[in-house]
């Protein structure tokens, strides 16, 4: 874990074996314009994203990181240096049945899929979030049809609360618009680190 801007909000940067989780730079938006703009990736989002769009949310993230240190980071390769996408933890701002909370999200170039990488960063938020943050639980949703996130999110040991939703942000005639709920608390965190480790995470970072 690293920090910047000592004398304001400590920026965290999160480390795995493959990933580097940082803030977010000028040169992440054409990527990530790339990768909001691919009708597979956002194949359950309500709609591509326009350059403009994209940019936004960028200097959104990169705000929110400022602000609080932590966020949706965007994420690198430690093998190469490129840009793959974003994972991180979020305060959602709209109305949930579930809120206030905090939900962990992904959104990965499609040319990284299939290695493992959403899960990889995912941990590493989750640890993040409980032995640093103290947070009681973490939420997770995606629309229902997604099983490509639904299986990220039960290979981080999360569990489906079987509360779906209409989600307020998805226009009501979108078959997209019911979404389900996944949750991770800190107990069952615990319990999983000591079932994988032998022992309990010292909650230090790289």
């Amino acid at each position: 874990m690293r920090f910047f801007n000592r004398q304001k909000t400590e920026i965290i940067e999160l480390n795995t074996e493959r990933l580097l989780l940082r803030q977010w730079s000028n040169e992440d938006l054409e990527d990530m314009a790339r990768i909001n703009a691919d009708p597979e990736v956002m194949k359950y989002y309500p709609k591509l994203l326009s350059r403009q769009e994209s940019n936004a949310a960028v200097e959104k993230f990169k705000s929110l990181i400022s602000k609080n240190g932590w966020g949706f980071w965007a994420v690198e390769s430690t093998r190469d240096r490129s840009f793959i996408g974003l994972v991180g933890l979020h305060k959602p701002t709209y109305k949930l049945p579930f809120g206030p909370c905090v939900e962990i999200g992904w959104r990965l170039a499609r040319s990284s899929w299939g290695q493992g990488y959403a899960t990889e960063a995912g941990r590493e938020c989750l640890n993040f979030a409980f032995a640093q943050l103290e947070l009681s639980e973490v939420f997770a949703f995606t629309s229902v049809a997604n099983m490509k996130s639904r299986a990220v999110m039960e290979r981080l040991d999360m569990e489906n609360i079987q509360a779906n939703f209409d989600h307020p942000t998805v226009p009501h005639n979108s078959p997209l618009r019911e979404h389900v709920v996944y949750k991770i608390d800190s107990q069952n965190w615990r319990s999983n680190r000591v079932l994988v480790t032998g022992q309990a995470e010292s909650g230090e970072y790289r």
